[in-house]
């Protein structure tokens, strides 16, 4: 059985190698590479006689996966699946897994760190003490007592809610499918909206979620609220969003995401708006987020091996 991990993991190769070699031992021949390619004909190469293939965000073009004419099963070093031709591989019968839950308290973490920046203005407060200027006009507001609003109750979300309880926020989940959460206000998307003072986003890239947040949707929320996004790019209406915050009709956002992955173009719309804070694609990124992705890509093969598969897209 031929395993090809087609991209970086986040891991040191070496580290990688020892841990797939604890997980599946000799019941897997495996090729690491640990450069990113992007040209389609040398994806392919590199693919084309694997039974496995493990991959993380890289999108995973159709036309490389029809060169691969042994592929039984992709592992993705990731939540979302986006990027991969979920269609073709359904048709062939490739199957594909994801890796739920690695980065659930890395991404909800920095959902906080970029509240509390939108909050206490913490990277103009930086750049104030090295202009030697002081406090005037940072005075910011804390997040204990506000509406905290969470848009998609999965496990990323769940644990937003959990945090956003803890920092003494009034906390309101919106799910498309009912759920009910100790602690949490379950409502409307139009309620959450326009009531909380703090919105973050924590669905998948769907056909039904992309450009979720549009112009109106924004019109829902207050003029002090504050949008977050570490989820997906498309599921925001950048230029809607932009529009909104140059217009003072929303205070602030925090963005993780966008349509493309980094790096983004200087002239994207919400990187000249006001108020954004802006970060590339990090909120996944923590070293035991990481060690525990991969952990979870050779058990996904292990259980695929065994015939009983886990994580199933």
């Amino acid at each position: 059985m031929k395993l090809v991990v087609l991209e970086p993991l986040g891991v040191e190769k070496e580290t990688l190698l020892a841990l797939a070699e604890e997980k599946l031992g000799d019941r897997a021949e495996i090729t690491v590479y640990d450069t990113r390619e992007t040209d389609i004909t040398k994806m392919a190469e590199r693919a084309a006689e694997a039974d496995i293939l493990v991959l993380a965000n890289q999108p995973l073009p159709e036309e490389v996966v029809r060169e691969c004419k042994n592929l039984k099963m992709i592992s993705v070093a990731f939540t979302g699946v986006d990027h991969i031709p979920m269609k073709y591989c359904r048709e062939k019968g490739i199957l594909v897994c994801n890796c739920a839950g690695y980065s659930n308290t890395a991404v909800s973490e920095l959902v906080f760190g970029m509240a509390l920046n939108l909050y206490r203005y913490i990277t103009e407060c930086n750049e104030a003490v090295r202009k030697e200027k002081d406090k005037t006009g940072l005075i910011g507001m804390e997040l204990a007592g506000k509406k905290f609003g969470v848009i998609g109750m999965g496990a990323i979300g769940t644990r937003t809610a959990e945090l956003a309880k803890a920092f003494g926020c009034q906390v309101y989940g919106y799910n498309r499918s009912p759920r009910q959460i100790d602690g949490v206000t379950m409502t409307d998307m139009k309620t959450l909206l326009s009531e909380c003072d703090i919105v973050s986003l924590h669905v998948p890239l769907t056909e039904e979620t992309r450009g979720l947040i549009g112009e109106e949707k924004l019109s829902w929320m207050k003029p002090e609220a504050v949008l977050i996004n570490t989820a997906r790019g498309p599921v925001v209406d950048s230029a809607a969003l932009a529009k909104a915050l140059n217009e003072n009709r929303i205070a602030g956002a925090a963005v993780d995401v966008f349509e493309m992955e980094p790096p983004v173009p200087a002239d994207h719309p919400l990187l000249r708006a006001k108020n954004v804070t802006a970060t590339p694609h990090v909120a996944f990124a923590t070293r035991e987020a990481l060690y525990k992705r991969a952990g979870i890509v050779f058990e996904n093969v292990i259980k695929f091996l065994e015939g009983n598969p886990q994580n199933v897209m």
